[in-house]
């Protein structure tokens, strides 16, 4: 695959932007509940993996690809509520798998890496206009 900055730039901001989706999803259902474990929210996470130019020993160029989504192995919060309309038999509830605080911060880390990947492309495009304007 022949790919300039321009290409990888794109590509690392659209993983962000998944990433950024996958943290909306799972904040969106936080404080969801189900009436069984198995049915109950578990976080979800993008998973990432490098993808190489074709010229990697002449230009150094990879780029980032989201490879899949995958649910977080994590154990959902049983709680007893016997009045709740979705309390199983024995008047338990099952809250969501989701740490609204680790949220956050992925969802500020991905937002940063985005701006900074558009940081370069701005500063990539000003320095090439620049470089034109020499030339006249």
């Amino acid at each position: 695959m022949t790919m300039n900055v321009f290409d990888i730039s794109g590509r690392a901001m659209s993983a962000q932007m998944l990433r950024l989706n996958t943290v909306a999803s799972n904040l969106a259902n936080a404080n969801t509940v189900s009436t069984n474990k198995d049915d109950a929210y578990r976080a979800i996470r993008p998973v990432f993996e490098a993808e190489y130019s074709d010229q990697l020993q002449q230009t150094g160029l990879s780029t980032v690809n989201v490879s899949e989504v995958v649910k977080l192995d994590r154990e959902v919060t049983r709680s007893f509520q016997p009045d709740h309309p979705l309390a199983d038999s024995e008047g338990y509830i099952y809250e969501s798998a989701v740490n609204t605080d680790e949220e956050m911060v992925e969802m500020m880390e991905a937002s940063r890496q985005y701006q900074n990947t558009l940081e370069v492309v701005s500063t990539l495009r000003t320095l090439m206009a620049k470089t034109m304007r020499m030339g006249q």
